[in-house]
């Protein structure tokens, strides 16, 4: 193996660890190398990429199928490279209509640096947002088999996005997570769950580690989540949209009041200058 291949085993094997630790750990979302560093600077143990964060930073709409695959793996090459912690792709619904595709983008997601990565079951389409459970299975299955391919312990995160297109039916979103485990899923992850009775349910029944969503308070401390059996928990959109959130206040502030009391809020220059400077370790 050369140096680059014995890092990323590395990092896989760590990657696969923290799912297997009694407490649960927290992946962060970076959208870009900068705040990757950041988020690494912060402490956090491992990475995730955002299609929603990266499909803002270029001024397009999530889950409309315009970010491109090409798109999506130059990020998570800059992120990987980036940072020394292991990183997991959101890789969406792997960007394919063949089982040959999503194989090749698991495939692609580990050229990229990758440890990890997602591949969910909609379709990116309004009028049957949510795949057949049996396609879904059998892309999952086609997911693991390039992951098992590889010469480190890719994990494969499945999720099931029933809450997040308008169809909240826990029984079947179970049904599904239960069908990807089978599949060979490491990793189950039902984004759009709230409240703790669901989350417990699905952990409850679902066999292997459980990935939550941060959601709206009141939400669940990542302590209370570990009593509720999860595993893994990971923020999505949230720090872009706080992010959007603060330019847009900002914004207001300057154009509509004509005053700059937001100033008071920035990094100064020279500290920003210097979380990008440093070495990251």
């Amino acid at each position: 193996m050369d140096d680059n291949t014995t890092a990323q085993h590395r990092k896989a094997v760590i990657f696969r660890e923290l799912h297997e630790q009694a407490s649960p750990f927290v992946m962060a979302n970076a959208w870009d190398a900068g705040t990757a560093r950041l988020l690494t600077q912060a402490g956090f143990v491992a990475i995730g990429t955002t299609s929603a964060g990266l499909a803002f930073s270029h001024g397009v709409a999530d889950g409309a199928n315009l970010i491109d695959r090409t798109l999506t793996f130059a990020n998570v090459r800059a992120i990987a490279a980036a940072t020394p912690l292991p990183v997991s792709a959101d890789l969406e619904s792997c960007f394919a209509q063949t089982p040959r595709d999503v194989e090749k983008t698991v495939l692609l997601a580990a050229e990229a640096g990758a440890v990890g990565g997602s591949i969910e079951d909609a379709t990116g389409i309004p009028q049957a947002p949510i795949l057949a459970l049996d396609d879904a299975v059998a892309r999952v299955g086609h997911a693991v088999a390039a992951a098992r391919s590889l010469p480190f312990p890719f994990v494969i995160t499945a999720r099931a996005e029933n809450f997040l297109y308008g169809h909240p039916d826990l029984e079947d979103t179970i049904r599904r997570l239960q069908a990807y485990a089978a599949a060979g899923a490491d990793v189950l992850y039902a984004p759009g769950l709230l409240g703790p009775d669901s989350i417990r349910e699905v952990c409850k029944r679902v066999q292997g580690p459980v990935n939550v969503l941060v959601g709206p308070p009141p939400f669940p401390s990542v302590t209370e989540l570990g009593l509720l059996g999860v595993r893994r928990i990971s923020f999505g959109s949230l720090l872009p949209r706080i992010a959007l959130a603060a330019v847009l206040r900002a914004a207001r502030e300057i154009h509509e009041e004509g005053t700059f009391s937001c100033a008071a809020e920035a990094t100064p220059y020279a500290q920003a200058n210097q979380m990008m400077s440093s070495e990251v370790r």
